[in-house]
């Protein structure tokens, strides 16, 4: 005789059915104790909350507002009966409390996202990868490179989300993503996809004829424009130009980097932006300023929780964009 346990999501009790051939008996009706949990969308509340450190990021992943969300977390506090996050003027953090329950329902909720993500995959036989990716890497290089990879796995579909903090929301919605970015979180599995060089991108007009920028110095008297996963740009070029002093008239931070290169090519400032950016872009309208070539601390990178790459989808594109990102 064996024993299967099966949760009610809806009405959060645990029942547990004997298995007797083929017909399933649930034991309730032989006076069982009936546990209950705490509404499931609580639990994703709390997990998102804890992974972004943020309510509106929380909620913006959830497509909740942020009150709502708030309710959710608050309804799981009571339920529990003790505070689960260290409450600051913008930002939630898990206390001592939080973190042991994180620990414990972080992955137990991917588990059952996988699980369904699964059972909804296999109904077509198809495969099926969320992909979190930053709007200009997906315009650049991988949607000009999806036709190859349709004709490498015709099976294998992917979900795109250009969303904000993909990394945050690895195994909430996301399986993998690529992201632009210095440092990687240490639990997470990364690799590199590329090398690049921090140029200044302006209007072509720039380059030559009255108003010309052609010394570092003229930047005092313009915009600097900056990505916002990208803000240590202009600080390691200054650095690596021995002229740390320069201060821009302003600096503008923007989250697009396709909108970067517009403004830009309207004369708008100049954007510090990778040198591919400036390749792949095809614009007429821009130039690189100074003949000066310096390192960027940034790179995208595949990333996706280690178990994660276990799953078939995920390393089938992981293998399949390594190879298709050489040089």
């Amino acid at each position: 005789m064996q024993k299967l346990h099966v949760a009610s999501f809806c009405s959060v009790s645990i029942m547990t059915f004997v298995v007797n051939g083929t017909r399933p008996v649930c034991t309730a009706q032989y006076g069982a104790v009936m546990r209950r949990l705490p509404s499931l969308s609580g639990v994703e509340a709390f997990v998102a909350v804890a992974r972004t450190g943020s309510v509106k990021a929380a909620a913006d992943e959830l497509s909740l507002s942020s009150p709502a969300l708030s309710r959710r977390i608050q309804s799981l506090e009571r339920f529990v009966g003790r505070p689960l996050f260290t409450r600051g003027h913008q930002s939630m953090r898990p206390n001592a409390d939080g973190n042991r329950l994180m620990i414990l329902v972080g992955p137990a909720l991917d588990q059952l996202s996988d699980a369904i993500e699964s059972l909804a995959s296999a109904q077509n036989d198809l495969m099926r990868l969320r992909l979190g990716v930053l709007p200009l890497f997906a315009a650049q290089k991988l949607i000009p490179r999806l036709a190859a990879l349709r004709e490498a796995h015709p099976t294998l579909h992917l979900d795109i989300d250009t969303a904000p903090h993909a990394a945050s929301r690895l195994g909430d919605g996301i399986d993998a993503a690529i992201i632009l970015a210095r440092d990687i979180d240490p639990a997470l599995y990364a690799r590199r996809l590329d090398r690049n060089m921090v140029f200044a991108i302006a209007a072509r007009h720039y380059r030559s004829g009255p108003g010309a920028i052609t010394r570092p110095e003229q930047l005092k008297d313009l915009t600097v424009l900056l990505h916002r996963d990208m803000p240590d740009t202009f600080e390691e070029w200054r650095k690596a130009v021995g002229m740390e002093g320069i201060e821009p008239a302003a600096i503008d931070h923007y989250d697009s980097g396709q909108l970067m290169l517009d403004a830009a090519a309207q004369g708008l400032g100049v954007a510090f932006m990778h040198e591919a950016h400036l390749d792949d872009a095809r614009d007429e309208r821009l130039a690189p300023l100074f003949d000066i070539e310096v390192v960027s601390p940034y790179s995208y990178w595949f990333v996706c929780r280690p178990r994660a790459l276990e799953a078939r989808p995920v390393k089938l594109f992981h293998d399949w964009l390594v190879g298709a990102m050489k040089p």
